[in-house]
């Protein structure tokens, strides 16, 4: 098959991350594949098979352009570009791309609220225009059900497990809590920091590290309070910015525990990427979490709880647990991933 994967971005979000690796596998299993973004910052945040063919759309940065026109500029560029007619399959992964094309596939990997008008109408758009949906698990499924009458189909993420089990840890001169994501609202960065303030009390010696941070989105009001909020409880976090990807496993897996607080989350493919490096994990007790990880991470809802799950992890972690955390990432492979999405092409074909 001839398969257009579209995404809004080079730099290293998690849709982006599950395009590539999407495309990788789609490509070994014989199809042509080519990847269409827009090429913010320049190329992709890694090397890319051979195999796989890509199409960067130029996208210029605008000094002081507000979120709202970046949207629409975003969508009428890879619009533009776009060339509908070259592909049996068009599959958007983001509500940009699924807003570029007339009439597509789309993975839905979580849903957001949003209150800037444009985000909102493209959210939407990009939800009840394409002709199938797929999700990345049941839970997401289910909201869509129950929110615009829609049966999406569930495929799984891949998890690149080997690279991570194979990490030789960052070293360090002190116990850390990594969080990956950068600092914004979803992922509950405000949380983290008050429950990380709270495990200190206990573990003076455990640091705060903060990986990752790309992103379409203007967060910055939301980092003046978290900076505000660290300066009036006396803690002092490392906060990297976007990490390499030969260095992201690394310090992945020099962590004491993974912190994974999120708000929303489709899967939950970081804290997977922990689990695959052997690193005890904390998530936030969300119902899509749940079902992704079971028992194999620690739970919490509020500060409290989740520095209660940070110390416990970081205290005394479980050999069961991590075995287990290891053997459940390595269960979900981009190879059976992209045979699910061969399926499901194949149907929607038929």
């Amino acid at each position: 098959m001839r398969i257009a994967l579209l995404t809004y971005s080079t730099r290293p979000r998690g849709g982006v991350v599950h395009t590539l690796a999407l495309a990788e596998a789609l490509s070994t299993r014989g199809h042509e594949v080519t990847v269409w973004t827009l090429a913010r910052g320049g190329g992709f945040f890694r090397a890319v098979d051979e195999g796989v063919r890509l199409e960067l759309v130029p996208f210029p940065d605008v000094p002081g352009e507000e979120v709202g026109p970046r949207i629409l500029r975003s969508i009428a560029l890879l619009r533009a570009a776009f060339r509908p007619d070259d592909y049996d399959v068009v599959h958007a992964q983001d509500c940009i791309s699924a807003n570029a094309v007339d009439r597509c596939i789309r993975t839905v990997h979580h849903l957001d609220r949003f209150t800037t008008p444009e985000l909102a109408a493209c959210h939407e758009r990009a939800i009840v225009r394409p002709f199938a949906h797929i999700t990345v698990s049941a839970a997401v499924a289910a909201e869509l059900r129950a929110g615009w009458g829609l049966a999406p189909t569930v495929i799984p993420n891949g998890v690149d497990a080997a690279r991570f089990a194979a990490a030789e840890p960052i070293p360090q001169r002190y116990p850390y809590v990594l969080a990956v994501g950068g600092i914004e609202p979803r992922k509950g960065s405000l949380d983290l920091l008050r429950a990380y303030a709270l495990a200190r009390r206990s573990r003076p010696d455990l640091r705060l590290v903060i990986a990752g941070g790309e992103t379409l989105f203007d967060y910055r009001a939301y980092r003046a309070e978290w900076d505000r909020l660290a300066l009036s409880l006396d803690v002092h976090p490392e906060v990297l910015g976007p990490v390499a990807h030969d260095e992201l496993p690394r310090w992945v897996a020099g962590a004491a525990v993974f912190a994974f607080p999120s708000t929303k989350e489709g899967f939950g493919l970081a804290a997977m990427e922990a689990l695959a490096a052997g690193v005890p994990v904390v998530v936030r007790d969300l119902p899509v979490l749940r079902e992704v990880f079971g028992s194999a991470v620690l739970y919490g809802t509020d500060p409290p709880s989740l520095a209660t799950a940070l110390l416990r992890a970081a205290d005394a972690p479980d050999e069961a647990s991590r075995k287990s955390g290891r053997e459940l990432a390595a269960a979900h492979t981009w190879s059976a991933a992209a045979a699910l999405h061969e399926q499901f092409y194949r149907r929607i074909l038929a």
